[in-house]
């Protein structure tokens, strides 16, 4: 991500949940956010911590994260694009030291714009880290994207590892992304877009290194998501923004439903989310030298009611959508949110035109 556009997008970050909270509410209604780093009604959960600072200055940019499967109480990482850094991965211990440094190497094997890592299984059903090279500064100008994959090393000391490269290519036009999930259950791959309308998208159930792998939307995913994880049984995901988490019940398949809001931190570049190897929390952490990581508590709560799919939110069959009509609420919250969307829409043109 260049300096230009990063700084554009923290503009964005501080403009959007302000605009975004004001349109959805009247006032009176809504609930003040706990830090500034959350968004209307959505606090950071009690007992949010430290849990450790990367001391590594090789990683200036931890834009993913990812629990170990062969090691407890290791987390692999890496930094976002940029000239200065190769096709490495970090493996850091529960201090935020670095306990090895795995290079890429292979064919298709390049560092054009990593976001995102998670942790799955080869072919062979062996524990394997994959390495997301989507991310796309031009919204879509990239005709297809790719994934490493590697065999997650049984040994934690510095060393090159040969990788296959797959390629992705989305089903309904190239956009950018700074998400990926791998379903422990089956091991297949999602991406999560980074849009205002962002969206899930599932790869094929099994991946192939020789042909052009469709991406496919099977449901929205939350405004600007910048990571994302699956909890180590697979009963649920989350993805991030830059100021909350949407945590998401998958146990009977993915998209699922939505369970929880929470708020994050306030941080300066807010990127990377994991899973902790115990999926009773979420670690969260931010680019930058000797950046934290931050370990939020999950709430131990029964599951919110379901949010509404999109084809559930659309009016069906011509007729009117449903809601309270009698005092012209309604329509006042529709015009406001109308209003907000155009406010939103030219916020982000001037941000993106910007230099």
């Amino acid at each position: 991500m260049t300096p230009g556009v990063r700084v554009r997008l923290t503009v964005a970050a501080m403009i959007l949940p302000v605009l975004l909270g004001a349109g959805a509410l009247p006032a009176q209604d809504r609930e003040p956010a706990e830090s500034p780093g959350a968004s209307a009604g959505e606090r950071v959960p009690e007992g949010t911590e430290t849990a450790f600072a990367l001391t590594d200055p090789r990683i200036a940019e931890s834009s993913g994260m990812a629990a170990s499967v062969r090691h407890e109480g290791v987390y692999w990482t890496h930094n976002d694009s940029g000239p200065q850094y190769g096709p490495d991965v970090y493996a850091v211990d529960e201090r935020g030291e670095t306990v090895a440094t795995v290079r890429l190497a292979g064919d298709g094997v390049e560092a054009r714009d990593w976001e995102a890592v998670a942790v799955g299984a080869d072919d062979a059903g062996e524990p394997a880290v994959y390495v997301a090279d989507i991310g796309d500064n031009y919204q879509g100008g990239w005709p297809d994207v790719r994934v490493y994959r590697l065999p997650e090393p049984r040994d934690l000391v510095d060393q090159t590892v040969t990788a296959t490269a797959f390629t992705l290519a989305y089903a309904d036009g190239g956009r950018d992304a700074e998400g990926i999930l791998v379903d422990p259950r089956d091991n297949r791959l999602y991406v999560v877009s980074k849009e205002l309308a962002g969206g899930l998208y599932a790869a094929p159930e099994r991946l192939d290194p020789e042909a052009v792998n469709t991406l496919t939307r099977v449901g929205p995913a939350p405004l600007f998501a910048t990571d994302a994880s699956f909890s180590p049984d697979g009963g649920y995901y989350a993805i991030r923004t830059y100021w909350s988490v949407a945590v998401y019940d998958a146990s009977e398949g993915v998209p699922g439903r939505s369970t929880a809001r929470l708020g994050l931190p306030e941080s300066d570049q807010g990127e990377s989310l994991a899973y902790t190897r115990d999926g009773t929390a979420l670690l969260a952490g931010t680019e930058g030298v000797g950046s934290p990581v931050w370990r939020v508590p999950l709430p131990e709560t029964e599951p919110a009611p379901a949010a509404p799919s999109e084809e559930e939110s659309r009016p069906s069959g011509g007729g009117e959508a449903s809601g309270p009509r009698e005092d012209g609420g309604a329509g006042l919250l529709i015009l406001g949110g109308v209003g907000v969307a155009l406010v939103v829409v030219l916020a982000i043109t001037w941000l993106a035109r910007s230099g």
